[in-house]
């Protein structure tokens, strides 16, 4: 991931919030260490600009995460909005399009 993002920014707000749908903290803050897919959320970026981040957990599962960039003091941290664990179908057409992407990228250095 290459924004400048150096931790995260929790309360209790977002914390429960992502917390009610059985992701765990630890998995949410694991997916931004790993290879994630980023995508502008242009819907929900009427106040202030928000994202969604898809990533696997260390156990494998696809979650996804809304969240947004906050400044503090000299440093950009990560505030989850929401995450949640991606429904099957979600996955597929995930899967798929990644798949595609990854095969369009090799075609184009052959």
């Amino acid at each position: 991931m290459d924004f400048p993002a150096t931790g995260f920014d929790w309360n209790y707000g977002n914390r429960d919030k992502c917390q009610s749908h059985g992701v765990s903290i630890v998995e949410i803050e694991t997916i931004f260490r790993g290879s994630i897919a980023l995508f502008p959320d242009l819907q929900h970026s009427k106040a202030e600009e928000r994202f969604k981040a898809i990533g696997r957990s260390a156990a494998g599962q696809h979650i996804l995460v809304a969240f947004t960039l906050r400044r503090r003091g000299g440093a950009v941290l990560i505030r989850p909005i929401s995450a949640r664990y991606m429904h099957g179908k979600e996955i597929k057409h995930y899967e798929k399009q990644k798949n595609e992407i990854e095969e369009a990228s090799r075609s184009k250095n052959r």
